[in-house]
């Protein structure tokens, strides 16, 4: 995201306090995860959702979700090393 605008907003929401990395798997893991957590906009999430719920804006939205497989392969890799998963 570097080179997006709100690259600067995104990382000080992000350092503002405690980041809780989780690793999901299950069949459709990025679509169903994706599901619970809600639209990026709150204002556009179903009610329910995580992001509905607390999330303050687009760019404090309370949780962050891989929009792919390959994404959440690398974003896995970059908080867990692989000795750290249960098997």
């Amino acid at each position: 995201h570097k080179e997006r605008p709100f690259y600067g907003e995104l990382i000080n929401f992000m350092i503002s306090g405690p980041v809780i990395p989780i690793a999901l798997e299950k069949e459709n893991a990025v679509a169903e995860w994706r599901k619970l957590i809600g639209a990026t906009d709150p204002a556009e999430a179903e009610a329910g959702t995580i992001r509905k719920l607390f999330a303050n804006s687009k760019s404090e939205n309370a949780v962050h979700g891989s929009d792919s497989e390959e994404n959440g392969v690398i974003e896995t890799n970059f908080f867990f090393k692989p000795e750290e998963f249960v098997k």
